[in-house]
């Protein structure tokens, strides 16, 4: 039994592009990202945990228009439009890539083309598209005032830093150390050593977490 037809939908104007032949394989690949927290005096830095990538989905795509005699490029430029902006939003468009069960949400990075048959007068008749598309997760921030609201941030106490010059860097107001130390059960802020973790509570939600 065949399997069913993969469809690049461009969810923007709902059109749908069959691909000529199925991907033989595609690949997922998915990574976190660190940053080793220099601390005078450890000879292995400790890894902090910065945040999450968005999957990256990779395969290759095949076309051939030698038996119709006709340019192929008029398929591939179907994918490669998906790269251009956009006139009303300024970016390429939000691309559902279904195949039967699978369905990926994403927006098309880049495509790398090669031509492998011409006929006599040089129209290229055979190609292979490589199509790295990257996941598209919706966020949702709250903008107030000049300040993102979202989840805590951590950051790391350098030597010579102060919560009250962190409060002001990070939430714009120095008078809100308070809030951080309590935030993080610091009952005396001036006796933090180097190196340890500060949760940075949101602006304007400064509360402490549960």
């Amino acid at each position: 039994m065949a399997l069913e037809k993969a469809l690049i939908i461009n969810t923007q104007t709902h059109e749908q592009i069959p691909v000529m032949f199925n991907p033989e394989e595609y690949s997922l690949d998915k990574s976190n990202a660190f940053a080793e927290i220099g601390i005078p005096g450890l000879a292995n830095p400790p890894l902090q945990y910065i945040r999450g990538n968005i999957q990256t989905l990779k395969m290759e795509l095949f076309f051939d228009t030698y038996e119709s005699k006709t340019d192929v490029r008029a398929h591939t430029r179907r994918i490669t439009a998906l790269l251009d902006n956009n006139p009303i939003s300024k970016a390429p468009p939000l691309l559902l890539f279904s195949w039967g069960r699978f369905n990926f949400k994403c927006v098309l990075e880049s495509v790398s083309q090669k031509f492998t048959m011409f006929l006599r007068d040089g129209v290229p008749v055979r190609a292979t598209l490589s199509v790295n598309f990257k996941e598209f997760q919706p966020v949702e921030i709250e903008v107030r005032r000049g300040f993102f609201i979202g989840p805590p941030t951590v950051h790391n106490l350098l030597s010579g830093q102060t919560l009250s010059g962190i409060a002001g860097e990070a939430l714009g107001d120095p008078a809100a150390w308070r809030e951080i130390a309590e935030y993080n059960n610091i009952d005396d802020p001036r006796r933090i050593p180097p190196g340890t973790q500060l949760k940075i509570p949101p602006a304007k939600r400064l509360t402490k977490p549960r």
